[in-house]
């Protein structure tokens, strides 16, 4: 039975001021990918006011990249739906994997929160809680550090987009995949962790290869969360 330990779910000011902290440094890359996405939507023709409400209430950027590929003076809003779906399909399974400890909260807070899960504070929270430390700091601080610069740069972006119009080209797009990686090394080292993300890598690339755009992350993420969920690993009690 998993256990929480009870620092895991501290949720005050400090730990969330410390978590913004901690997820600063990666922010500013962020803000580079936030001024291509400013550039990238005012080319499409949209204003700026729509442009900074969809990157402060939608905080998704790949989701964002890809709705600016089908926007036009017709939407095809079914294929729109699937895609943003499809990309954010990963957070289904962040959702599962936070809940042990997200529960303790009241709803309203708990929901918060998850506002501004993504990527990088998910891998750090969760790296914590794991270990029984307070991680949920990470996952607030750390989403509403994110969070924060995505909308700066978006901002930049509508008026100094074409200094970066292209992250890709200084090799910015490897930042995020190569920080997930290390806390991947720095995580549980065993042969439970080795076939779940041996499986989700070998789906991915397989669904890369053979099936429609982005379904790779959805296989991806829906196989290794199958091995896991399979395979559960023993909880000691604290």
């Amino acid at each position: 039975m998993l256990s929480v330990a009870k620092g895991s779910t501290e949720l005050g000011f400090n730990e969330v001021w410390g978590g913004f902290k901690q997820l600063l440094p990666i922010s500013m890359f962020v803000v580079v990918f936030g001024l291509a996405f400013g550039l990238a939507a005012a080319q499409t023709g949209l204003d700026g006011v729509s442009i900074m409400w969809m990157s402060t209430l939608v905080f998704a950027g790949a989701s964002q990249f890809a709705a600016l590929d089908l926007w036009g003076d017709q939407v095809p809003l079914v294929p729109l739906i699937v895609t943003v779906f499809a990309i954010n399909a990963r957070h289904l399974l962040m959702g599962a994997t936070l809940y042990p400890w997200l529960r303790e909260l009241p709803r309203a807070r708990r929901y918060g929160v998850m506002l501004v899960v993504s990527d990088a504070n998910w891998a750090m929270s969760m790296q914590a809680l794991s270990a029984g430390k307070s991680g949920l700091g990470i996952l607030l601080g750390g989403g509403l550090a994110l969070w924060s610069t995505w909308i700066l740069g978006t901002w930049l972006g509508l008026y100094f987009g074409n200094l970066v119009s292209d992250p890709v080209s200084w090799g910015l797009d490897m930042v995020m995949g190569c920080f997930l990686l290390a806390m991947v090394v720095g995580g549980q080292k065993n042969l439970r962790m080795l076939l779940i993300w041996a499986i989700a890598a070998g789906s991915a690339l397989l669904a890369y290869w053979y099936l429609p755009e982005n379904s790779h992350v959805v296989v991806g993420a829906l196989a290794g969360g199958i091995v896991g969920a399979l395979w559960m690993e023993k909880k000691h009690e604290h």
